[in-house]
């Protein structure tokens, strides 16, 4: 397996990193993998996800959002719709230098956000969520404490898995402007939905709604014993190998990469 740090252009200009893991042969087929809330390309998850799938063939890329980890940009400035143009535009990148992406994968808000980018992304095949809001609008329960500072001053800091961070009004406003359910109706893409029982942040009654909303084809797993942020590496393990083969009938039989 080879990891490439790449670099390409996000939605309010500035400069996005991520890593794509390739597998030593040639991939059987592209992935793109969206981080949770203020987690970054190298949160365990995200990085433990993306390598189990480059192990079964994938190549996946996974980035940094706006103003986290090693990407450009304040974090002040990005709202969720951002985001779903981020991935777009990560994929965008993948089209013209490998290959566009067959299949997303979110974990947390970053499997909201990938339910809305992928209609804007024609190759996409399949999509999967990992422990996803049914409403993106949920992640502001981790800072409500400072949601009247907001309100007043237009943004406040507040730390975040660890991260001291600046949260907007505008980052609040678009969350709220969101309409989860009509995208999900709307994807037209094969839905898995991954969520643990036990998962005290992210309620299971997200997945049921996500669920309820998504037309068929539409599959549900449950995690069970693993936490949100999958902290044990056998649950990401086990969420990279049931992604895999829930996947491989809506991936290529064959994949040919761009050429130059």
């Amino acid at each position: 397996m080879h990891a490439e740090e790449i670099t390409f252009t996000g939605t309010g200009g500035e400069t996005l990193v991520g890593t794509l893991d390739r597998p030593d042969k040639v991939p059987e087929g592209y992935a793109l993998m969206a981080h949770c809330f203020t987690g970054g390309r190298n949160h365990h998850a995200t990085r433990r996800v993306a390598r189990e799938l480059c192990e079964r063939g994938l190549a996946v890329l996974r980035f940094d959002f706006t103003g986290l980890g090693d990407s450009g940009g304040r974090f002040a400035g990005s709202t969720f719709s951002s985001n779903v143009s981020d991935i777009v535009r990560a994929a965008d990148w993948m089209r013209s230098e490998h290959g566009a992406p067959q299949l997303l994968v979110g974990h947390s808000l970053g499997g909201a956000a990938v339910i809305p980018a992928a209609p804007q992304i024609p190759e996409v095949a399949a999509v999967a969520t990992v422990g996803a809001p049914s409403d993106p609008v949920h992640v502001t329960h981790l800072f409500e404490g400072v949601l009247d500072e907001v309100e007043r001053e237009g943004r406040a800091d507040v730390v975040l898995g660890g991260r001291h961070l600046k949260v907007s009004q505008a980052f609040v406003d678009d969350l709220q402007a969101f309409n989860p359910m009509g995208a999900t109706a709307a994807l037209e893409r094969p839905l898995l939905v991954m969520h643990s029982p036990q998962d005290e942040v992210v309620e299971l009654d997200n997945a049921r709604n996500i669920f309820r909303a998504a037309r068929h084809p539409k599959s549900f797993i449950a995690l069970d014993g693993a936490d949100h942020l999958l902290r044990r590496a056998a649950d990401s393990r086990r969420v990279a190998q049931l992604v895999a083969a829930w996947a491989d009938p809506y991936l290529p039989e064959t994949f040919t990469p761009a050429v130059d």
